[in-house]
């Protein structure tokens, strides 16, 4: 069995008299991807900043691996628009030598945008740079709120192509929320359906044949995602352009039958 990293146990959250997240358990082990799908105020960030230690459960058990390092993915960078940040010192910021930024940079495919200013990036330049930044620690577990925000459909495609590249880099586990549903269902190991408690959970291929699922997000989405199939055939860059032809691991045609 391969190593656990963090375990949640009948973990609730519940800010004054609302309840957000209500008895959830989750494991989340070395070499997992793991996506937490759900409707709009489902507890999805608060269930993932519980995972990482932002936020305090009100009851149940939370328990991490010892030394364990995290690498998060916020969905939204908030910053002064008057205050003038480069993407090197963004990056500098985690506290990290210039070599190790460089280098993750390179790797998230925006090391040409070192001087650039972070406020001109666009939606996929700015995501890969937010992965960067986590990328840098060398993360254990990598922890991403809606990673594609703000990104095309073929960068979406080529994002979690490069976050599926990454796990099997580090050897990391990872835990992320997302909306894109057909590109989940070809980019995870696992699906959990949050409603404040865990409505189903289980195979991409399983669960949008799970009635839980099909009461949260209708008989249509579930009867597509059931048939839809993924294939690799080109790749794109990261704003969505088709850079390179057939045969290539890391890029997707999406078909729906």
């Amino acid at each position: 069995m391969t190593e656990a990293l963090a375990n949640l146990e009948g973990v609730t959250v519940q800010f004054d008299d609302r309840l957000v997240v209500n008895r959830v358990s989750l494991t989340v082990h070395r070499g997992d991807i793991i996506t937490i799908i759900g409707p709009n105020g489902a507890g999805k960030t608060t269930l993932i900043k519980t995972v990482l230690g932002l936020q305090r459960a009100t009851s149940g058990k939370v328990s991490r691996a010892p030394g364990l390092v995290t690498g998060y993915v916020p969905q939204h960078l908030t910053l002064e628009a008057t205050l003038p940040l480069s993407v090197r010192r963004f990056m500098l910021l985690s506290g990290k030598p210039l070599a190790d930024c460089e280098a993750a940079l390179a790797r998230t495919g925006v090391s040409h945008l070192l001087e650039a200013s972070v406020h001109h990036l666009s939606g996929g330049e700015k995501q890969r740079l937010l992965l960067a930044r986590a990328l840098v620690r060398k993360p254990d577990l990598l922890v991403l709120d809606e990673p594609a925000q703000g990104v095309d459909i073929n960068g979406q495609a080529a994002l979690y192509e490069l976050i599926r590249e990454l796990r099997d880099e580090l050897h990391c586990g990872v835990i992320m929320i997302s909306h894109d549903l057909h590109l989940v269902m070809a980019a995870t190991d696992k699906v959990i359906c949050l409603n404040q408690h865990v409505c189903c959970s289980g195979y991409p291929a399983d669960i949008s044949h799970d009635p839980a699922f099909i009461e949260t997000f209708g008989h249509q989405v579930a009867e597509s995602l059931a048939v839809y199939h993924h294939h690799h055939n080109h790749q794109h860059n990261l704003h969505g352009d088709v850079v390179a032809g057939t045969g290539h691991q890391g890029a997707c045609n999406h078909e729906h039958h």
